[in-house]
């Protein structure tokens, strides 16, 4: 890709970013995101057809953030416990390191009455379901290995990727229940042994 388009979409995305994070998506106009990006509104339209597309791409970059971080935790190696353990470091890892991006996918926007949002409504739940599904396996793995009791494998999955994103929502709080990163890793561990505790054989 030209260098200079390459310029364009990274300061289109990074403005979107910007703006989505403080306010609702229908109440950010192409305007003003051109205005952040520093471009014309026409860019908007020549790399990402319209708002929702350019949404739609900061969706996906999100996503393969995660991903990223996710894929960190499920290595050979490791028991599926100690993949347990290893997804809930990385998921904070990847809040700490890209918490709008964290926000976005963990507490999505209303997609609104427009096809494309509830498009990306689906592929974001389609994205949960495929990162959770690596829990479950890695459950599943540690109950055919005799090291965990027999659960349902999904609803355990379900369970820890609910807590983990309501502990780390702590972090956003302006308030007395604010925890700061340390507070957050060691409650994640808390959560954690808490389950996996659960799930042992005794």
């Amino acid at each position: 890709m030209d260098p200079r388009a390459e310029r364009t979409i990274e300061a289109l995305l990074q403005a979107a970013e910007q703006l989505f994070s403080t306010r609702a998506i229908a109440e950010v106009t192409l305007e003003e995101i051109a205005s952040t990006a520093g471009v014309a509104v026409s860019s908007v339209y020549n790399h990402f057809g319209s708002k929702a597309g350019l949404h739609a791409a900061l969706v996906e970059r999100a996503l393969e953030t995660d991903r990223h971080y996710m894929d960190r935790a499920y290595v050979e190696g490791r028991t599926p416990v100690e993949q347990l353990y290893a997804a809930a470091d990385e998921y904070l890892a990847f809040y700490l390191a890209n918490p709008e991006y964290f926000r976005m996918l963990a507490f999505p926007t209303d997609p609104g009455s427009y096809p494309a949002g509830r498009d990306l409504a689906e592929r974001l739940a389609e994205s949960v379901n495929e990162q959770n599904s690596r829990m479950v396996a890695a459950i599943t793995s540690g109950m055919e290995a005799g090291v965990i009791r027999k659960v349902d494998a999904h609803d355990v999955a379900t369970v820890l990727w609910a807590a983990w994103n309501g502990i780390i929502s702590l972090g956003w709080r302006s308030d007395g229940l604010h925890r700061d990163d340390d507070e957050l890793r060691r409650l994640l561990r808390v959560a954690t042994d808490t389950v996996a505790h659960g799930l042992l054989v005794e």
